[in-house]
């Protein structure tokens, strides 16, 4: 009988592993994770989840009689080692797993931040259900709530934390890795209009505190600005150690081809650990995101089961900030030319980006409309030009039934 080895229980891995049941395979499956309890799903932990609005219930990703009924193993433990030669997965407690294929769904940590003081109590990352079980109940006490990073998590928190926050961001705007200007200057506004100070511009470089508790944050131009809980949300690193050790290929991820396949046949990667050819990136890229995750889980076990094909799913990404939904359909990475369609004012607008004359990723803000329309756009694989979105008038669906039709 064949067996599939998950190391990594989260999104990805799970998916994987119920994917791998989904299109008939009906040999072994253990699914791997280091984290105790049930599955679950980490987006809603700096909203929903934070803020109180969503109990535990609702982090689950399957019902634990699932994994009874589905025949999938789920083993809480960490593994230790990778052993390619003969076939196993091997944990810190020396139990053995033999493997005919093994899935890495390893994930990434939280990227530090290298100054004095990061280690004062006070001072938190948010990545796992423990972190946010201990920020919900330090937030309680926060007079002075600092969080260090303008990203999707830092402002998520922001907008849950139910009290003034200051962002601290080193670039000049708000989700500047991620996002067109536009869209940065819309959730500024939105963040400020809610009392929320941003120091834009502005590195750390230390923070203080007494007793082991932190109590200010000094920026780069000398100020000091008091904190009693600082978020620390300036990215992740993928978690490459296992792969790395059993010398597969690794550079910013763990390296895939198009199958989603390691340097080594019998071994893949998927999630946010692995770096993959991405043909919406148009290089190879890592993406950390809920639907990345999904789609190579379904691929990667597509492939096992005798359907291989190669990956090239439409990435897309979403964010809830105050009442604005933010959509982004593929990767604006290297745009030259943006056009706005809708008001911004009216908080409902969509940010089309091209390179060279072509869509290449369009922003939705409470459009799902657009959104939608935009993922089918990207899909079918044709380059959608701008002339031709300017004769549609920027009309996404009208643009989109236009092909349809053709």
């Amino acid at each position: 009988m064949s067996t599939v080895v998950v190391v990594g229980s989260g999104q990805a891995g799970l998916q994987a592993a119920a994917s791998l049941r989904d299109k008939g395979f009906d040999g072994r499956v253990v699914l791997i994770g280091d984290e105790p309890g049930m599955p679950y799903q980490r987006p809603p932990l700096s909203k929903a989840y934070l803020d109180g609005s969503a109990g535990e219930d609702r982090l689950f990703l399957r019902p634990d009689v699932f994994f009874e009924r589905s025949e999938i193993e789920l083993v809480n433990g960490r593994v230790a080692r990778l052993d390619r030669d003969n076939r196993q997965v091997e944990l810190s407690d020396g139990t053995k797993y033999p493997y005919d294929h093994v899935i890495l769904a390893t994930g990434a940590r939280n990227r530090p931040l290298p100054v004095p003081g990061a280690e004062l109590g006070g001072v938190y990352g948010l990545r796992t259900r423990a972190d946010a079980d201990v920020l919900r109940g330090a937030l309680e006490a926060a007079n002075d709530v600092v969080v260090i990073g303008g990203g999707f998590i830092g402002l998520e928190f922001a907008s849950h934390a139910g009290k003034p926050v200051t962002v601290v961001e080193v670039q000049d705007r708000l989700l500047a890795r991620v996002a067109t200007h536009e869209i940065s200057a819309h959730f500024a506004k939105a963040h400020e209009s809610a009392g929320t100070i941003l120091l834009l511009g502005q590195g750390v470089v230390a923070m203080h505190g007494t007793d082991g508790q932190v109590e200010s944050v000094e920026l780069t131009d000398g100020r000091r600005i008091p904190a009693d809980l600082v978020l620390v949300g300036v990215g992740v690193i993928p978690e490459t150690a296992l792969a790395e050790a059993s010398g597969l290929d690794v550079q910013n991820g763990i390296v895939v081809d198009d199958l989603l396949h390691t340097s080594d046949p019998a071994v893949s990667a998927i999630g946010d650990c692995a770096n993959f050819p991405s043909l919406h990136a148009r290089c190879a890229t890592r993406l950390e995101s809920v639907q990345n995750a999904v789609d190579q889980g379904r691929f990667v076990a597509a492939g096992i089961a005798g359907e291989p094909a190669a990956y090239d799913s439409v990435p897309w990404f979403w964010t809830d900030q105050l009442g604005n939904k933010l959509q982004i359909a593929g990767i604006g990475t290297g745009y030259d030319t943006t056009e706005v369609f809708g008001d911004p004012a009216e908080g409902k607008f969509s940010v089309l980006s091209f390179l060279d004359g072509v869509l290449v990723a369009v922003e939705s803000v409470n459009r799902p409309v657009d959104h939608m329309s935009a993922r089918r756009l990207l899909a079918t694989g044709r380059p959608t030009t701008l002339e031709e979105l300017r004769a549609s008038g920027f009309n996404l669906k009208e643009h989109l039934k236009s092909l349809t039709a053709a």
